[in-house]
């Protein structure tokens, strides 16, 4: 952490008692071997703060969100700019960068919509393990 709580890494905000977006969590880090990144649930007080931050409604829990070098990115920008930075081939999916995001993210909100539904939900956030909590901001 730096001066007054900021995060030097990138921050992936997510739904935290979302069942895909926990996996997605998982996911991005079993492929983020140089711990690029780092979390925390949009329900957290870091979240919260962010969000206000930004201007974001915190009653959208919808979007994953990108914070990185003082900028917020949302959805599917958020999401192929973390694909960006993964191990194998993950990074070839940046090229669809190209589709505007009216359209990409036409895709992004029908699965938000519905993650509930297909993925279900936790009653709590994801608390992280020992070995992960580095990787948690709070």
């Amino acid at each position: 952490m730096g001066a007054f709580g900021a995060v030097e890494h990138p921050v992936i905000l997510f739904d935290g008692v979302c069942n895909l977006c926990n996996s997605s969590v998982q996911f991005i880090i079993r492929r983020d071997p140089l711990a690029r990144f780092r979390f925390a649930a949009l329900q957290s007080n870091y979240g919260k703060d962010k969000m206000q931050h930004f201007g974001l409604d915190n009653s959208q829990l919808n979007s994953i969100l990108l914070l990185e070098k003082n900028r917020v990115f949302q959805k599917s920008t958020a999401a192929l700019k973390i694909a960006r930075h993964l191990s194998g081939a993950w990074p070839l999916l940046y090229g669809f960068i190209i589709i505007p995001p009216f359209i990409r993210n036409w895709a992004y909100d029908w699965v938000a919509r519905n993650r509930y539904k297909w993925f279900g939900q936790q009653e709590t956030c994801m608390i992280p393990t020992t070995e992960l909590r580095s990787r948690f901001v709070e």
